[in-house]
């Protein structure tokens, strides 16, 4: 055997020291914070909200916006007295640009929320429209397809909120309608638990909106395609979508009438579609409900694998009734063709079915505006508690859209805040001021690792957001 040494590890740490040097572990915070002021996001939002400033005295608007999203983006702690330790942070407000003497209060940032009445709140969607249409101008997209979906905030637990209903997941909570285009949730309506899929005229609502900025502030020939699960299933919005001639495909129910349609017809006008390892059992026809004015574009399809091509047994394929205006010779189906550049001459029902079936990354969206905010809404208000939700998804829009124009290996745009923050975010940092200039000092390693300055200069050459009409 071989004899170890026995003296002391020279490494060993024997005591700590503290001292008044400005560092903070959030130093990754930096290119986001300049990313913001790159933007124009707060100014934009200062502008909107103008009238909540009385005076020139306290923090300015901009100052707030900015430290509420930098919050968001750190998310280590979204309860409100998180702000009680970053206002002692001088570290933190370092990072994020902000003097100490601006740093807000949780009781700063109760008295801001509180101030917003109802009516006042719903100026943040006119801010989500705007970072979509600048979104559009900077992807330019040639076929817009828009997704439509609900989703539960559980406040089960909360003990008296106002809003806070019982939702079809069982839970009590808030049930905003969300729209979605590919990563970017781009509007939003803050409603309570009870409000389902097709409460009121609020789809039509957020379709007719959306459609009135494309076109306005984006291209008035650029095809538009809604897609939207049963839950939206109506011959009003069908109706509505065929008078703004826009695409919409929607699930439909199972009907007995469908069922019987189905097992009369021969096996030969059946079908097979793959797509890599997904396959689906399909056949096509026209179709009206008992009260409907006239046909549409029915698909029924049958997957026979999972995603992963996994064969699905018999009884466990789900059916899907898909419903659609799409493919039935009008000006949609038209401008769609042409946007492909291709001789095809019809939308195929393996087209239809692809994009019914890839609705459910809107779920994914979800998950990761959970995964970047939280569910549990700190206020008892319904106006404060929106005005919260609304701001968490404004900062969730420029959390994705980061990811996207940093365009760097070291971030993948498909990551999830929890690894976005731990990989990007968690890093130390050093704030010094030498010779009127403020530099953040960083380890060698981290910044190689993370191309920093690659990130540094790319975060504060982003386009400006331009005064879009919304």
């Amino acid at each position: 055997m071989v004899r170890e040494n026995g003296r002391s590890v020279k490494s060993k740490i024997n005591d700590y020291l503290t001292t008044s040097e400005l560092f903070s572990g959030r130093a990754g915070l930096a290119p986001v914070s300049r990313y913001l002021d790159a933007t124009g996001i707060t100014g934009i939002l200062a502008k909107r909200f103008s009238f909540l400033k009385k005076n020139a005295k306290g923090t300015p608007l901009r100052s707030i916006f900015h430290q509420i999203i930098c919050y968001f983006f750190d998310g280590t702690d979204l309860h409100l007295t998180r702000f009680d330790h970053l206002k002692k942070d001088a570290g933190y407000a370092g990072v994020i640009e902000t003097t100490s003497d601006e740093m807000i209060s949780s009781h700063s940032a109760k008295r801001f929320f509180g101030s917003l009445s109802i009516v006042r709140v719903w100026l943040f969607r006119k801010v989500l429209k705007q970072l979509f249409l600048w979104r559009l101008s900077i992807e330019k997209p040639e076929v817009i397809k828009i997704g439509i979906d609900t989703m539960v905030l559980d406040n089960n637990d909360a003990d008296c909120r106002e809003g806070v209903e019982p939702t079809y997941k069982k839970v009590k909570g808030f049930q905003p309608l969300q729209v979605f285009w590919g990563r970017y949730l781009i509007d939003a309506i803050f409603r309570n638990g009870k409000a389902h899929s097709n409460h009121g005229n609020h789809v039509q609502r957020v379709v007719s909106d959306t459609v009135r900025i494309i076109r306005k502030g984006y291209r008035k020939e650029a095809p538009i395609i809604f897609i939207a699960d049963t839950g939206f299933f109506d011959q009003a919005l069908l109706e509505h979508c065929d008078k703004l001639n826009v695409g919409l495909i929607v699930g439909g129910k199972m009907y007995q009438d469908i069922k019987d349609d189905l097992d009369q017809m021969p096996d030969n006008s059946f079908q097979e579609y793959k797509k890599g390892p997904k396959a689906w059992f399909y056949t096509e026809f026209g179709n009206r409900r008992k009260s409907w004015k006239r046909f549409y574009r029915t698909i029924y399809a049958k997957p026979i694998t999972e995603d992963n091509g996994q064969v699905l047994l018999e009884y466990a394929r789900p059916e899907l009734i898909i419903y659609t205006n799409i493919g039935m010779g009008n000006a949609i189906t038209s401008s769609i063709l042409k946007a492909h550049r291709s001789d095809e001459t019809e939308i195929s029902p393996e087209a239809i079915i692809n994009a019914y079936h890839f609705r459910a990354r809107d779920e994914l969206v979800n998950r990761a505006l959970k995964d970047f905010g939280t569910e549990h809404l700190p206020f008892k208000r319904f106006a404060s508690n929106a005005a919260f939700y609304y701001l968490m998804c404004i900062s969730f829009f420029l959390f994705e859209s980061f990811k996207y124009d940093m365009d760097s290996p070291a971030i993948k745009i498909t990551w999830y805040a929890v690894s976005f923050r731990r990989k990007v975010l968690d890093i130390a940092g050093q704030i010094i001021r030498s010779g009127r200039r403020i530099c953040l000092k960083l380890p060698e390693v981290i910044a190689v690792a993370l191309s920093f300055g690659e990130l540094w200069d790319k975060s504060g050459s982003i386009p400006r957001l331009e005064p879009f009409p919304v």
